[in-house]
């Protein structure tokens, strides 16, 4: 995996949101609720041929919320604090 923090996102592949299987099924499942499970959405990302571009978008936006790629905010933190 690329050091995806450290680059911006892919100009041309901005229209990586609309290949992403998170856009065919309930937003709510990607943002649950502090101690909400993230089951559902983690197991949708597995599959989503964009979890890349989504993971690099989130890391690149510092999103606070939600998952992204497949990981959680936590998650992503923990990936940022590695690499650092």
């Amino acid at each position: 995996m690329r050091e995806l923090f450290l680059l911006e996102p892919d100009a041309e592949d901005a229209g990586w949101q609309d290949r992403a299987l998170c856009a065919q099924t309930d937003p709510e499942a990607f943002f649950p609720e502090k101690g909400g499970s993230t089951r559902e959405a983690k197991k949708v990302c597995l599959t989503c041929e964009v979890r890349d571009d989504c993971l690099e978008a989130a890391l690149f936006n510092d999103e606070r919320f939600g998952i992204w790629g497949g990981l959680s905010e936590r998650e992503r933190r923990k990936l940022k604090k590695r690499a650092v």
